[in-house]
């Protein structure tokens, strides 16, 4: 009897089919708990590489020793126990990038949080990355508008630029960087918010402000909350800058913002005492400088060559009772172009934001900032430390000189209108045109008072078909010069009209606002 064709198929495909041995490395946990194993088996092994259990939990190789692998856990609550097998993936950690990202949120490894609709990547790329070099890099000389007046004046921030934010604990550094991301949707950047051991609450409060007041359709928010693992917290700031360079290095402007290091930090400590690394100063491990500099340095102004496009990094750090020598704010003060330093006892007198002027900086911004908005605050910095310096003088009596007494008045209306209110940003004419305006003394003849009403109406009435056409007039005039003495005039004249608008008949200027300290 003739064979069935088809088992003469399969006979032959068998036939067909080269049958070699293959090998497969199989490790073995010898030890977990804390959410790092320990295997042996795996020679082989990469660092950062991918390993899975056989239980379905996944993590990473962190140390390499010489009989073990020191492996960080990514799931948690997941059941590895000693004695179960693992294996290699040969690949390292990975994260989704592309659009579909765009006014999602997920967790570090690409796993959405919002709803249960499937990320849609245009690809994944590692999460350890090298940074840009010296070669790839242009000057920075755009501007990142915070619609922040203090910020934008006095500590500009340019694309490409890294500014770390810093100050005590709840004095308005989160608050300061939501306040530039809200800002970006009048502007072409993509905004990724990355949070690092945060309260969920708090994390949810960030997302709704930003789903209220800006653009979400162009934000990621990376989450690893204080209930994850610690392995998701370390990788969470890697994974942020991952998914940004995916947008930098298409000619785009992205702009990314670590809440905040100091967690991360203590992450990074605690992982590395549990894999029995040798502790250092305050116990971090002494690579913990060269985690956050290989992690800042990827924040970049790329060459024409390279498409133009830039990755802006504001990375914020917390300080325990205005202590800026601590081992981590040191570290990160020295890697990062600033710091903008939030100070407790301005935050407490209300005065918002809680910049201290005097310990604020920024390395890079003034190249980046826009030419006329760097002419009119010029002086500003100045005025106020003196401003500052004479009021503290002030307190004792005796300083009756009217000259002292004008530097005391213009201080308060300086200190009146770098005050802003959350979500109320200002636009660079706006800024300009405030500034402008201070510097000509519209506002010494007035109430201090009133500076938050004109700053408030000013944008409405610079948008009148009245001022619009002025300011036409003054650029035909100039049209090479922009901001020339006409449409400075002009800028001058409008504010003028909204400060006698408010002032009420009979009130003299030299009411103030009080002390802020």
């Amino acid at each position: 009897m003739a064979d069935d064709p088809w088992l003469a198929a399969q006979r032959n495909t068998l036939a067909r089919t080269a049958v070699t041995p293959h090998a497969k490395a199989l490790g073995r946990v010898e030890r977990c708990g804390d959410g790092i194993a320990f295997v042996s088996g795996l020679p082989d092994a990469a660092l950062n590489e991918l390993l899975h259990f056989d239980s379905g939990a996944t993590g990473f190789a962190h140390t390499l020793d010489a009989d073990l692998i020191s492996v960080v856990l990514l799931d948690e609550g997941t059941a590895v126990e000693a004695g179960a097998r693992v294996t290699c993936t040969g690949t390292v950690l990975e994260v989704p990038v592309g659009e579909g990202l765009l006014g999602r949120v997920i967790d570090p490894l690409g796993r959405p949080l919002d709803r249960d609709e499937p990320i849609v990547a245009a690809m994944r790329m590692a999460v350890e990355r090298p940074a840009p070099a010296i070669i790839e890099r242009d000057l920075v000389s755009e501007p990142v508008e915070t619609g922040v007046l203090l910020v934008d004046a006095l500590f500009a921030i340019g694309r490409g630029q890294r500014e770390l934010i810093i100050g005590d604990r709840a004095t308005g550094k989160t608050a300061l960087a939501i306040d530039a991301i809200v800002n970006q949707k009048q502007s072409d950047m993509i905004c990724v918010y990355v949070a690092i051991g945060q309260r969920t609450t708090a994390v949810q409060r960030v997302i709704e402000s930003v789903r209220q007041y800006g653009a979400p359709e162009r934000c990621i928010f990376v989450v690893a909350a204080a209930a994850s693992a610690p392995g998701l917290q370390w990788i969470a700031p890697f994974a942020g800058f991952t998914i940004a360079e995916y947008f930098r290095d298409r000619g785009q402007h992205a702009l990314i913002v670590i809440d905040d290091l100091t967690k991360h930090a203590a992450t990074h400590r605690e992982l590395a005492l549990l894999t029995r690394e040798p502790p250092g100063r305050e116990a971090y491990p002494g690579d913990i400088f060269y985690v956050h500099a290989r992690l800042l340095e990827r924040a970049a102004k790329l060459s024409s060559k390279l498409g133009g496009g830039s990755l802006t990094a504001l990375p914020i750090a917390e300080t325990d009772m205005g202590n800026l020598s601590a081992y981590i704010p040191t570290n990160l003060i020295s890697i990062t172009d600033g710091q903008i330093v939030l100070d407790a006892g301005l935050f407490a007198a209300n005065q918002r934001p809680a910049v201290d002027v005097g310990l604020s900086v920024s390395r890079v911004g003034g190249k980046a900032q826009h030419p006329a908005l760097r002419e009119v605050s010029g002086r500003l910095r100045l005025d106020y430390a003196q401003f500052l310096e004479l009021e503290m003088f002030s307190r004792f009596g005796g300083l009756t000189d009217a000259r002292v007494a004008g530097k005391i008045a213009r201080g308060e209306r300086i200190r009146a209108l770098i005050a802003q209110p959350r979500f109320s940003a200002l636009r660079t004419i706006d800024e300009i045109a405030l500034l402008t305006a201070l510097s000509a003394g519209v506002f010494d003849a007035a109430p201090a008072g009133i500076v938050a009403q004109v700053r408030t109406q000013l944008a409405a009435r610079l948008q009148s078909q009245h001022v619009q056409s002025e300011l036409a007039k003054a650029r035909a005039r100039s049209p090479s010069v922009p901001f020339d003495a006409d449409v400075q005039g002009v800028l001058v004249a409008t504010v003028r009209e909204l400060v006698q608008q408010f002032t009420p008949p009979g009130i003299s200027g030299t009411s103030g606002t009080g002390s802020a300290r």
